[in-house]
């Protein structure tokens, strides 16, 4: 265990470097402890020694490690409510009745994004948990229909597609056959079900069935190819961060960004320590060793997933677990 004073300025340390950038110098602390030079020097060595700082090579300032960060978050970092500023924006958003719970969660997201500059990422249940509630259509011309697919969580994708010369009351007859057929099976089954159960018989009720068949197969096949439902939001603002100037390193990281299935580890990582946010700081997560995650999952009675924020290591942890902690508790609200 560290000293009192120790502590006093393992946190100085971390949470000036937080917000500056730059290596904390002994200066700086003497005049925040008022302690002497000799002493802040001495306790300094005394941190390094035991692997909580390090001393960079361009300054003789000090910065934290990822064990330094880690003692900072299990044993000094203080958790506080969120400002009256971040949380107008986010209330803002819970507030608007008109977003379902999808739109509000990502739309919650982006402004954390915004303002953090962080990214943040959305796992949301996986198609096999998504149940077909009910398919429509909505005709936009003689040749267009938008086909609305609604899943019992609540998602609901759509895409307009385009069938020459058919009869409407063909597309009525074979939305009713759909919706009388498959309705409760799990989405990334309807495809299968469509080939083995519609098709066969579709034709004894709809005249031009073939045309008809095939667009709405290619409707949900399109819909269930993304095995996964990954959002994530502020790529590029996290690639700003002064950490992440090197070309390589940012070619490396932006690949994994952009990679679902690299983010779908967020959903594996898990500590057993019965708290309802976790961080997974450096070597500890599965992104990437640079990187922070502080995620938490949510549930609800019709849905549940999980939300992350990914930023470097140097992260206002206080302030990502505030806004995480306002987003859950109003998503489960």
């Amino acid at each position: 265990m560290l000293t009192e004073r120790e502590e006093k300025i393992l946190t100085l340390i971390v949470e000036e470097y937080i917000k500056l950038t730059k290596p904390v110098s002994s200066n700086l602390i003497c005049k925040r402890l008022k302690c002497s030079s000799a002493t802040v020097r001495s306790e300094m060595k005394v941190l390094e020694d035991i692997g909580l700082l390090e001393k960079t090579h361009t300054s003789s300032g000090r910065v934290p490690s990822e064990k330094g960060y880690r003692y900072y978050v299990d044993n000094l970092m203080e958790l506080k409510k969120m400002n009256a500023a971040d949380m107008y924006k986010l209330k803002v958003i819970f507030d608007n009745h008109q977003l379902n719970l999808s739109d509000t969660i990502t739309r919650s997201l982006e402004v954390v994004s915004d303002m953090t500059n962080y990214a943040t990422v959305v796992l949301g249940s996986t198609s096999h948990d998504n149940l077909l509630k009910q398919i429509e259509v909505v005709p936009i011309s003689e040749e267009q229909i938008t086909v609305i697919i609604i899943t019992d969580k609540g998602h609901v994708q759509h895409k307009t597609i385009i069938l020459k010369d058919i009869n409407h009351d063909d597309i009525k007859k074979t939305v009713g056959l759909i919706n009388n057929l498959i309705v409760g099976t799990p989405i990334d089954e309807v495809s299968q079900k469509l080939e083995f159960e519609v098709k066969p018989i579709i034709g004894q009720y709809v005249e031009q069935h073939e045309q008809i068949y095939n667009a709405f197969y290619n409707v949900f096949t399109d819909f269930t190819n993304v095995k996964e439902d990954v959002n994530i939001v502020g790529k590029n603002k996290i690639l700003d961060q002064p950490e992440f100037t090197n070309s390589d390193k940012i070619k490396q990281l932006y690949s994994k960004l952009d990679n679902n299935d690299i983010l779908e580890n967020i959903r594996s990582i898990h500590k057993d320590n019965g708290n309802n946010i976790e961080i997974y700081i450096g070597e500890e997560n599965k992104i990437d060793d640079d990187v922070t995650v502080i995620k938490t999952t949510y549930k609800t009675n019709n849905d549940n997933g999980t939300i992350a924020i990914i930023g470097p290591k140097r992260m206002d942890y206080e302030r990502v677990v505030s806004m995480l902690e306002y987003i859950k508790e109003n998503i489960e609200r």
